[in-house]
């Protein structure tokens, strides 16, 4: 028996086929309309229907990319089920190379939405009506914020059995069973039963190699465990790909200063080990920040100017943090090895002394 077209947006894909779609948002002030595009992959076989959606936040633009090379691999002629790609959600915020929408809300905290209320309030509920509720599984592609640097990581609320194996499928060398934050794409698809996991990696209007190259890899595996995609031959999975953070803390400066980093992104710090100097512009004084617990870091601020309060670096903590170090040296020797071959620069996570 054939199997049935795929229909979004009143445009029907069949089996076997792949489409774009425009789903159209609003207009701009000169009436020219805006949409979403969203690529249709539908598989001839029955499968799930897996969501992958970058640039939530307009200036996330990582995803994007992670999207498009992800649609041009060549082992998705053989796809089962659906896949539906979604590569810049909020159009707004990435035509303006910004997070937020024009009225600065979060497109991200206004799920699930409402067809009468503020402009993410509506494109939050375009995008439940007209593509999440048709999905079965979705991948939220993220990046850290404007001069915050994210170790490629997978955040997700691990309660579930299958959220817990896609997020193991992935294969970041960090997963943060995190909560659930109000009106967020994912708080909104946990409630309705929908497995989602988040990638979280670089920063906020920057490409980065490894990142990018690691969220492709991570769709690619995730599809695979979810049997959308045959398997790959003569390949076995590391022992140790992956760890998870018991919990996770931001550390701050306790000063106003120039800030000299010290602990680098992926590294294993100790509780009381240094990880940035502060001083003030004539280095009469300097502070030294150190770490308020044992962990691997996952997050770095790369802006040298600091205010008393701000968030500097941020550790994840672990129960066996050895094991953790093991996945964070195997993610590192992955990259560094096709690093070598490609002639690639150093990255920021890399170890010096490795």
């Amino acid at each position: 028996m054939a199997r049935a077209p795929f229909e979004m947006a009143g445009v029907q894909v069949q089996p076997g086929t792949r489409q774009t779609i425009e789903i159209t948002v609003a207009k701009l002030y000169t009436h020219t309309p805006l949409t979403i595009p969203v690529e249709i992959v539908h598989g001839r076989r029955d499968g799930p229907v897996l969501m992958v959606c970058g640039a939530i936040h307009g200036d996330e633009i990582s995803g994007v990319e992670i999207v498009r090379r992800v649609l041009i691999n060549s082992a998705l002629r053989h796809v089962r089920g659906t896949l539906v790609a979604v590569p810049i959600v909020n159009i707004f915020g990435f035509l303006q190379r910004t997070r937020y929408l024009p009225d600065r809300r979060d497109l991200n905290r206004c799920f699930p939405g409402t067809e009468s209320g503020s402009l993410g309030g509506r494109i939050a509920y375009l995008l439940r009506t007209q593509i999440m509720e048709q999905v079965s599984h979705i991948i939220d592609l993220h990046t850290g914020a404007i001069n915050r640097f994210n170790l490629p990581q997978i955040r997700a609320e691990l309660k579930s059995p299958d959220t817990t194996r896609m997020a193991e499928a992935f294969g970041a060398p960090v997963i943060i069973n995190a909560g659930l934050r109000d009106g967020s794409l994912r708080a909104y698809a946990d409630s309705q039963g929908i497995p989602v996991i988040t990638y979280e990696g670089g920063e906020a209007l920057r490409f980065d190699d490894v990142v990018i190259g690691s969220g492709v890899k991570g769709v690619m595996r995730v599809m695979r465990e979810l049997e959308m995609l045959p398997p790959l031959k003569g390949r076995k999975n590391p022992k140790k790909r992956s760890e998870i953070a018991a919990n996770s803390q931001w550390v701050r400066a306790d000063i106003d200063g120039i800030m000299r980093p010290v602990a680098k992104l992926g590294q294993k710090v100790r509780k009381g080990q240094k990880l940035a100097m502060v001083a003030d512009p004539f280095g009469a004084s300097e502070t030294a920040i150190t770490s308020p617990c044992s962990g691997i870091v996952i997050c770095v601020n790369n802006l040298p100017l600091v205010n008393e309060g701000e968030a500097i670096y941020h550790i994840a903590r672990f129960d066996e943090l050895n094991e953790a170090e093991k996945a964070m040296d195997y993610f590192r020797s992955t990259f560094d090895a096709e690093a070598t071959e490609a002639s690639v620069p150093v990255h920021p996570w890399d170890d010096p002394e490795k």
